[in-house]
């Protein structure tokens, strides 16, 4: 434990923290056990510039609003208080007596833990002490570029992915975070998945928020237990070999009384300007990007999940929100910036700067944008005005797609172009191709209930969606359930409907997406050029009238590549023929047709190997002919020939005679 000497705000901290530059300020803000005189407590201290007085209160003081006042230290507001009576687990709030003369109780916006909910006090946690065992998964980490290994990510909402039967003393039924640990872990080791990204970590008071409404940032949620126990959570994925990303939200914050907003009377946390300082849509608070103490606890606290807590990235939600001023809003409801257009330019450098610091202190740390516009460069190094994040959702891959994929397929043949247009700009960022949470819920339906036709046609749609996915470039993101075919729209209200797996159909998905996953994993050609042009190849990407799709993943070595073919009508083309390299055996690797995964098992029974023949397709003189399922989607295996132009010239150039001089 340390002395609270070591602790207290000193001239250093409110230089770095007046500048914006203090990354480890949840060091110094918050509640830390320490020592004063040989007396153990804890020192609390927050900031409240404009707060007339400020005390703590909590059940060590019965909540009383006079019995521990803080002292404000220099020029920035900083209230500190050491008080003996705290300890470990003790709840308490700050009573700010604001500008306007009221008090209110506000819980820490520094606090590492909380009260479960509903009720909102902050709680005393300490983050020391853990043993992690990870280690080496860490060293490895920063060694690696993710643009060239595998990535693909299961998002999973912990709260409802599995429940405990109702009881008294769990009326949620919420897992604990050692009982997810163990869980997830077994069921995504199974199905292959490289990465978790978690929803509502951060302490959030509503559960249909989702976490999305955040009011403890620094607060691993008590629905699952306590910081240590959410450490052991990603210290066991690590050493299971999955990364862990969290949501995270920058954007904006509710209106909670007891959370950021107007925390000390004033517009503190957020713009006081009403046209910046609040969503319309959502009726939350936006932060002020332009106010060095505010980007200072963002930026800190991305820091603090991936320092504290070893998280592997951060997806950082509702990117577009922040960059315009606009977002949301009509006309006359925003006011245009100093170059007179509608970009927010101090979110755009709060940005640029949280991500070049996350790029040199991020121990290799991805962070990750959910930007829905077509905004330049947010992938872009900032050095070349780029706004620097590691990957970007592809928004606009997901919905052309999710838009073709509900068409009847009768239909499909004049909408041919949103399956292929992505390819158009899919180098222009490093994206990650996504089918998250938000797109099966609010009566959107599930992933399997967008599809058309009967219930056997869904899950042949579904499988042969999910292998053009899996197939395009860019890493992968698939929300839960959605593997095994949940009928069900999302709920955070109960678990997925795993009995679904006692029905064949969704037993057979899953385990089709099980091979699909780990077929993934085993060729590099399906990741290492997930950002560059050579990656991919379509052999026929206009077969509209037939609605089949059919292209080629690239290695970078001599190693097998892979050809996808994908049928996207209830139709099966028995002579169905597809361009080829000559000389070359394509070996049939996954069968979505196949017997195992519900299908008709067309192919069961045939030869598995392919051999080309001398018979033009696809603008290519050799090609090989498959039995091509309804609905079919089939992956083969192939090794490129090398080029054999010398032996060609030899053969198509005449023989040269040896020229023999004539004597005199």
């Amino acid at each position: 434990m340390k002395d609270v000497k070591d602790l207290m705000f000193g001239e250093l901290d409110q230089y770095l923290f007046g500048q914006g530059n203090h990354y480890a300020i949840y060091k110094k803000l918050g509640a830390h056990e320490a020592k004063k005189d040989g007396a153990e407590g804890v020192l609390f201290a927050v900031w409240a510039p404009n707060a007339r007085y400020v005390s703590v209160v909590g059940d060590f003081n019965d909540w009383d609003r006079g019995a521990h006042p803080m002292e404000k230290k220099g020029p920035l507001g900083i209230w500190e208080a050491f008080i003996p009576e705290a300890k470990e687990g003790s709840l308490y709030k700050y009573c700010v007596n604001n500008c306007h003369g009221y008090d209110v109780l506000k819980a820490d916006p520094f606090a590492s833990s909380s009260e479960l909910r509903p009720g909102n006090a902050s709680k005393v946690a300490s983050c020391d002490g853990f043993v992690w065992e990870d280690q080496k998964w860490v060293q490895d980490r920063e060694k690696k570029d993710m643009k060239e290994e595998p990535m693909f990510i299961y998002e999973v909402h912990p709260g409802s992915w599995m429940k405990h039967p109702f009881s008294y003393e769990n009326p949620q039924g919420f897992y604990d975070y050692k009982e997810f640990a163990h869980s997830l872990t077994k069921y995504v080791t199974e199905m292959g998945y490289t990465h978790v990204e978690l929803i509502g970590i951060a302490e959030h008071p509503f559960d249909g928020s989702w976490g999305y409404q955040v009011t403890g940032y620094y607060a691993p949620t008590s629905r699952h237990g306590s910081p240590k126990e959410f450490m052991y959570l990603v210290d066991y994925l690590h050493q299971h070999g999955i990364g862990v990303i969290l949501d995270w939200v920058p954007a904006h914050f509710p209106r909670d009384a007891h959370g950021l907003a107007e925390f000390d009377g004033t517009c503190l946390y957020e713009y006081a300007d009403p046209q910046k300082g609040s969503h319309p849509q959502w009726g939350t608070k936006i932060f002020d990007y332009g106010k060095n103490e505010v980007k200072n606890f963002l930026i800190a606290n991305a820091l603090y999940w991936i320092r504290e807590f070893h998280i592997d990235g951060l997806r950082v939600d509702a990117v577009a929100s922040m960059l315009y001023l606009d977002f949301g809003r009509e006309p006359g409801q925003w006011q245009p910036n100093v170059l007179g257009d509608h970009r927010n330019l101090e979110a755009i450098e709060f940005l640029k700067h949280l991500n070049s610091i996350i790029e040199k202190e991020g121990q290799g740390a991805m962070i990750i944008a959910e930007e829905s516009t077509a905004w330049p460069k947010v992938t872009g190094k900032t050095e070349d005005d780029g706004l620097g994040f590691s990957f970007k959702w592809n928004m606009g891959w997901m919905n052309d797609f999710l838009s073709y994929m509900e068409l009847d397929p009768v239909y499909r043949q004049y909408h041919h172009n949103k399956m292929n247009f992505s390819m158009m700009y899919a180098y222009n960022e490093n994206y990650i191709q996504v089918l998250s949470h938000d797109e099966v819920v609010h009566l959107k339906h599930s992933m399997v209930e967008k599809m058309p036709g009967h219930i056997w046609d869904k899950f042949a749609n579904l499988k042969s969606a999910y292998t053009f996915m899996v197939g395009h470039p860019g890493k992968k993101l698939l929300f839960m359930g959605q593997e095994f075919g949940q009928e069900r729209e999302w709920s955070e209200e109960r678990e997925l409907d795993w009995f679904l797996l006692q029905n064949p159909l969704h037993a057979s998905m899953k385990e089709y997406m099980k091979d699909l996953i780990h077929l993934y994993r085993q060729y590099g050609c399906m990741y290492e050029l997930d950002c560059r042009e050579e990656g991919f190849t379509w052999v026929n990407a206009d077969d509209n009238t037939r609605s089949i799709f059919s292209f080629e993943r690239n290695s970078c070595k001599e190693e097998e590549h892979l050809l996808f073919v994908c049928n996207f009508t209830p139709v099966a083309r028995m002579d169905y023929r597809v361009g080829a390299y000559k000389d070359t055996k394509y070996e049939l690797v996954l069968d979505s047709d196949a017997k195992k995964y519900g299908g008709g098992g067309m192919n069961e029974g045939k030869q598995q190997v392919y051999e080309t023949q001398k018979e033009a397709a696809d603008n290519r003189d050799y090609s090989f002919a498959y039995s091509l399922p309804a609905y079919g989607a089939a992956v083969f295996k192939f090794v490129k020939p090398k080029e054999e132009e010398k032996e060609e010239e030899k053969e198509e150039k005449p023989k040269k005679t040896k020229k023999v001089s004539k004597k005199k």
